[in-house]
């Protein structure tokens, strides 16, 4: 989905997975320190948008998130995921039950395989599936925001702000009122320092929820019954995550910052150490500097001095070893 925000002054086209949306609007650190003090909005509108109606909406979709939403109230946020069967990450959502349909948005171009996956579970419960990008832009409001969510919107709140899921055709109109807009890099950059793991950037093909520490906040520990219960229980009561995220502070005086994906090694052990890990995501943060997060061994040392390529890095504990 091509945002028509595109169309304002400065916007500079995001790229990747982020594409449809503007990277920035001429001023990274501007944007950036907007949202950091509760001002302006982000253009969110390339997310995907799911919807569940039906009376068994909440007790279905129990059986098949790692979250407990049996007794979701309406109007309460939360987050969830669904699990391979070995317990791998497949797909991260963003709820929030309006009273009579559960809304979610999930990573661009995801919820197309999400949805046949929900299809494919519905069985005799008395739940539809619906596919909403088209008709709905997601556009978030940062915390402490003081601008008014129209009443055509659904309002999912959670402490780094508000989500909005709002009819597609009221975008244009909610930017003129509600500006001035940032760019996703400048959301990137306040989630890379919150330390909020995203789906396909903070995860690979293997990645556990343990790794990440989405544990508590999109995983309850006190429900079973659904897909890779057993290896979130397993890794909860008799072991420990084989990785861990970590925040990096990377060398200021280099000029590129290491892309994602990019090996990570003990500093000490040299260009020819083995590798430990991989950068996840590097921001330039408007006061931090160059940061990222990154998902390394578990057992590699917390004051161990890093390598990302061929940029210094000093790590921050995100997840315990």
């Amino acid at each position: 989905m091509k945002s028509p925000l595109l169309s304002l002054p400065g916007a500079v086209p995001a790229e990747g997975v982020d594409e449809g949306v503007a990277a920035h609007y001429g001023d990274l650190f501007r944007e950036q320190r907007a949202l950091a003090d509760g001002s302006g909005f982000v253009d969110l509108s390339h997310r995907g948008v799911v919807t569940v109606t039906g009376d068994d909406r909440l007790s279905w979709l129990h059986l098949l998130l790692t979250q407990h939403v049996s007794d979701l109230p309406t109007g309460q946020a939360t987050e969830a995921l669904i699990l391979s069967a070995n317990g791998h990450i497949e797909h991260a959502l963003y709820l929030v039950d309006d009273g009579t349909s559960v809304w979610a948005h999930v990573e661009p171009g995801s919820q197309e395989a999400l949805i046949a996956y929900l299809e494919s579970m519905k069985f005799f419960y008395r739940v539809e599936v619906a596919d909403r990008t088209a008709d709905t832009a997601v556009v978030h409001l940062p915390a402490g925001s003081i601008a008014q969510a129209p009443a055509s919107a659904v309002v999912r709140e959670t402490p780094y702000g508000r989500d909005l899921f709002l009819p597609r055709e009221e975008l244009e109109s909610f930017a003129a009122e509600a500006g001035p807009a940032a760019g996703i890099l400048a959301h990137e950059a306040l989630r890379v320092e919150q330390h909020r793991p995203r789906l396909g950037f903070e995860t690979d093909h293997r990645t556990i929820p343990h790794e990440l520490g989405w544990i508590g906040t999109a995983v309850h520990l006190q429900k079973g019954c659904y897909r890779g219960q057993e290896t979130v229980a397993r890794v909860q009561n008799l072991g420990k995550p084989p990785r861990r995220l970590v925040f990096l502070h990377l060398d200021g005086s280099e000029v590129h910052l290491p892309p994602n994906g990019a090996e990570i090694r003990i500093a000490d052990d040299g260009s020819d150490g083995r590798k430990i890990g991989f950068v996840t995501t590097s921001v330039r943060h408007h006061e931090l500097g160059p940061v990222a997060l990154a998902l390394i061994k578990r057992n590699v040392p917390v004051d161990a001095r890093l390598m990302a390529e061929e940029t210094a890095a000093a790590q921050e504990t995100v997840v315990e070893p």
